[in-house]
């Protein structure tokens, strides 16, 4: 299994947002957040960058700020339906071999974290790439919006393959906790197989689409980072992006 060459980065955005509605066109220093999140994707360098969308209004948004844009369904039942019916609209020819998803709401999110998602896709046997990051906030650990990743991580180690998403508290015992931060890097033929699979058990269980892969037997890598990307869900997220992301 080689190294993907030829990636694509897609950024699923949607105005339907139950704590922060229109959110992809939330002003941030008179941008839309939208236009944000793609110039923080195109600073990764990592490929050309797409914004999968299902309302004119945020598809004028990104071309406006240049990015391409592809409109897609608006019943698709998450993100990663979105990016492949973006990809495959996009890239019929199938030239890209890879794809990195990054949240539509993550305007202050780092280049080096986009690109961490992309590089454990050079290893054998992985099918999706993930980031972790440890939970050192005691409250996090029995927070069920904070998903936990059951990885283990010998000493000195960067990452490893996940073994299991909880919203539980998990795994029991001394040692650390991590945080799942929902990027992802798959490689094409894995997107592709992901989204045909049908919903899986643990995954109607614990409201996790990951698991799906999983329980499929698909490789997940994770990779640890040093902080989780501020996701902008509500008011409050908006303006501390804001103020993240104050230039004066």
């Amino acid at each position: 299994m080689r190294r993907p060459k030829n990636p694509i980065v897609i950024i699923p955005a949607r105005m339907a947002s139950t704590r922060l509605p229109g959110k992809p066109l939330a002003d941030i220093h008179g941008r839309p957040m939208v236009a944000h999140v793609v110039e923080r994707a195109r600073e990764a360098d990592v490929g050309p960058v797409v914004v999968a969308c299902c309302e004119d209004a945020v598809y004028r948004a990104a071309r406006a700020c240049g990015a391409t844009a592809v409109m897609t369904r608006a019943d698709h039942a998450s993100g990663s339906d979105r990016i492949y019916e973006a990809l495959r609209a996009i890239d019929p020819e199938r030239r890209h071999d890879a794809v990195i998803n990054v949240q539509g709401d993550l305007p202050t999110v780092e280049r080096a974290t986009v690109r961490a998602v992309f590089d454990p896709l050079g290893e054998d046997g992985v099918d999706i790439a993930t980031l972790i990051a440890e939970i050192r906030d005691p409250d996090e650990a029995d927070n069920p919006n904070v998903v936990k990743a059951v990885v283990a991580i010998p000493a000195g180690g960067r990452g490893g393959r996940a073994l299991y998403f909880s919203r539980a508290r998990i795994p029991t015992g001394p040692g650390p906790l991590y945080h799942h931060i929902g990027l992802y890097g798959f490689r094409t033929e894995a997107l592709e197989r992901f989204v045909a699979l049908p919903p899986g058990i643990l995954e109607a269980r614990e409201k996790l689409e990951q698991l799906r892969a999983l329980e499929a037997g698909m490789r997940i890598e994770a990779v640890r980072v040093d902080t989780v990307p501020l996701g902008v869900d509500t008011p409050a997220d908006l303006e501390r992006a804001r103020r993240m992301l104050d230039t004066k």
